[in-house]
């Protein structure tokens, strides 16, 4: 069993047309809307059920219409039952994806910035293999106290001698949280992490004098107690560091890209699939990259994520041992 928590909230994207110019006080118009649950919890925890894998997802939503069609969306893969429910309103954002442009995002935080370390209750942690908890860079009290929350989390759950995984987002510079010292909070909770998801931009803006590069960044996560680091690079593909010091390096498979929302999460889906059924480290990676090729052949994240089987088919690599 896999738990995926964390950030969780409504992805709303307009469907906009090559060239469409956002300018203050024009109509522009636009396609129909995808609508789709969005945050770590769904786009991770939805693609491991699509391959295959147990899952339990944690979040946050309120008591809403838009917390209604998020409880709809993952009833629909039977995981909404460990949602919790707030008081405070659920989170949404509205995704800018043009072809050609990087997206942009109008991002409501609403009840995630209250999720708080006893949100994950020892029911949630019953039976687990492995634990991920992605997007605490969005959550006003995981990053809040040098991350007080966070690593009181994670310190429990690694006591517990379940495997972890940790995942960031990069945060609004002008946020609260865009004003963490967030190399002194990897320092903390990093002890407790046995695979660090992030991408390179991410790492660039919490490691802001560590030299950008991969292997730099990766050796910098190391050095502040990360065991494990996959550093995700778009579409370079991906850069990993193993806890016996072996780097890996996997390219990303050519496809046709419709949206790249949620792409890193489907990613890690397909990481964390293959590290949870015996795969090498490698061929991890591998599969992280199939299956997130396979993501942004939709407009969302999980749309186009295939079941293991058939992703091994398609893209003719090893399923592992």
């Amino acid at each position: 069993m896999i738990v995926v928590a964390g950030h969780l909230c409504l992805d709303i994207i307009p469907a906009l047309g090559t060239g469409a110019s956002l300018e203050p006080g024009r109509l522009v118009e636009v396609g129909p809307a995808t609508i789709s649950t969005g945050g770590a919890v769904s786009n991770v925890g939805v693609s491991l059920h699509k391959l295959g894998a147990q899952v339990r997802l944690v979040g946050k939503i309120g008591n809403d219409p838009f917390g209604s069609l998020v409880r709809g969306v993952l009833g629909n893969y039977n995981l909404e039952e460990n949602i919790v429910v707030g008081s405070e309103e659920t989170s949404y954002t509205v995704v800018v994806s043009q072809v050609g442009q990087d997206r942009m995002f109008l991002h409501c935080p609403g009840c995630n910035d209250t999720f708080v370390a006893d949100d994950v209750t020892e029911e949630h942690l019953d039976g687990v293999e492995h634990f991920h908890f992605g997007y605490p860079s969005l959550m006003a009290k995981m990053s809040a106290d040098g991350g007080k929350e966070l690593v009181k989390l994670f310190e429990r759950i690694h006591t517990k001698g379940i495997r972890t995984s940790l995942d960031m987002s990069y945060p609004d510079p002008n946020s609260s949280q865009g004003r963490v010292d967030w190399e002194s909070l990897l320092a903390s909770v990093l002890p407790f992490v046995d695979i660090f998801l992030p991408s390179d931009d991410e790492l660039a803006f919490m490691l802001p004098t560590c030299k950008r590069t991969p292997e730099a960044l990766a050796r910098r996560c190391r050095e502040l107690g990360a065991s494990t680091i996959v550093i995700k690079r778009g579409e370079l593909g991906l850069y990993g560091l193993d806890a016996q010091d072996n780097e890996c390096k996997q390219s990303c498979y050519p496809v046709q890209v419709v949206g790249t929302t949620g792409s890193g999460d489907a990613t890690i889906a397909g990481i964390l699939y293959g590290l949870t059924h015996g795969f090498s480290f490698d061929e991890s990676l591998r599969a992280g990259c199939a299956v997130g090729a396979c993501s942004v052949e939709g407009p969302d994240a999980v749309t186009g994520v295939l079941s293991w089987p058939e992703t091994v088919a398609r893209f003719k690599i090893s399923s592992g041992t």
